[in-house]
């Protein structure tokens, strides 16, 4: 994932794996995403993923580091 400042816009999502359609948790800027993330249950958190413009990557991934 490119460097992105915590300010710039994304979408947090919840994508399961047995349901293709993907749901909108959050939309608005990438700090706020993570903290709306964090607030998921575990299993939730991990089927999230966020996406900026350019990229989408798995919320834990940037979560843990």
């Amino acid at each position: 994932m490119r460097t992105v400042s915590t300010s710039t816009n994304v979408r947090l999502y919840f994508l399961d794996e047995g349901d293709p359609v993907a749901v909108t948790l959050f939309y608005g800027p990438l700090a706020e995403a993570m903290q709306a993330g964090r607030r998921e249950p575990e299993e939730v958190q991990a089927a999230l993923w966020i996406a900026t413009e350019n990229d989408v990557v798995a919320f834990l991934d940037l979560e843990d580091g």
